[in-house]
């Protein structure tokens, strides 16, 4: 059973919160005095300080799910499939705890617990961690991506300028994505790489590129995709002010002169140098423009 990447952030009594851990999931499997340890792609995993503490444990035979992290090699199991027997991956989660938490787990294995905090996402930002998995509990055991359970990944922030917006598709209003880039700080501006036309007319031989950095199409309201629109028509340019793009949308898009700052949270910088998973936190309108910047890679 894998999890769904979510942008969303909530809690609630149908739901309990885990440490994301970021290591190699491992399949137990103990038939007797037999145990096979497998990776998620059903790979043999050579680990014989854990294979000899599930032996030990008092089921003649059981499935267990985890992740074995590298520090230590230790076994950190949050999720039992079978039982003596006994299929239980359609018994609830919470059932499924009960059951793992009677097995007397010792050293290299460890059980996942839950988190109690109000708001659990902030803790694995505070101590470095990952991120945090939401499953129902009620949620029974699918061979399947479910959206029963959910993986909150820990997000960064930035500033970001806007440089251009697509149009709505659908129900939609104001606008479909913010296109939103940052000014490179290594060097003078080059001729650069941009698509879909020169950069922005008056611009400055010694000013720094104006890099796209992908669009955003999420955490908007009805009152801010209108709003953003209103101000965006009062800046738009023939066009595009980007003059280092790769990837910028060629139908049904508007350009502006970069002048609104928003605050952007996303999971990661890709390795072409866009935004993963963005979402708009909010409008910056006490920020100028020129000031948002990104060491370039």
């Amino acid at each position: 059973m894998a999890a769904t990447l979510t942008q969303e952030r909530f809690t609630g009594p149908e739901w309990i919160f885990e440490r994301k851990l970021d290591g190699i999931r491992l399949l137990a499997f103990k038939q007797g005095a037999d145990v096979r340890l497998f990776s998620r792609n059903r790979l043999p995993q050579n680990l014989p300080r854990i294979a000899e503490a599930i032996r030990a444990l008092p089921p003649h035979d059981a499935i267990l799910d985890g992740e074995m992290m590298w520090d230590g090699a230790t076994y950190h199991v949050f999720d039992i499939m079978w039982l003596d027997g006994r299929d239980v991956m359609l018994l609830p989660l919470d059932d499924r705890r009960a059951l793992l938490s009677a097995l007397p787990l010792r050293s290299p294995i460890q059980r996942v617990r839950a988190l109690d905090e109000d708001e659990p996402w902030e803790r694995a930002r505070r101590e470095g961690w990952e991120g945090v998995i939401a499953k129902r509990r009620d949620s029974l055991y699918e061979h399947r991506r479910s959206p029963h359970w959910l993986k909150m990944k820990c997000e960064a922030s930035q500033e970001l300028v806007v440089g251009g917006f697509t149009d709505p598709q659908g129900t939609r209003v104001g606008l479909g994505a913010l296109l939103v880039g940052y000014y490179e700080t290594q060097g003078p501006a080059k001729a650069g790489h941009y698509e879909n036309g020169p950069p922005e007319a008056g611009r400055q031989p010694d000013e720094a590129d104006f890099v796209f950095a992908g669009k955003i199409g999420t955490g908007f309201d009805t009152k801010l995709l209108l709003d953003l629109r209103a101000r965006l028509d009062h800046l738009e340019i023939p066009a595009s002010p980007f003059t280092k793009a790769t990837g910028l949308p060629r139908l049904r898009a508007h350009w502006v002169r970069p002048a609104i700052v928003v605050q952007v949270a996303f999971i990661e910088w890709t390795v072409h140098g866009k935004l993963r998973h963005p979402r708009l936190l909010g409008v910056r309108f006490d920020k100028p423009a020129r000031e948002v910047v990104r060491e370039a890679p």
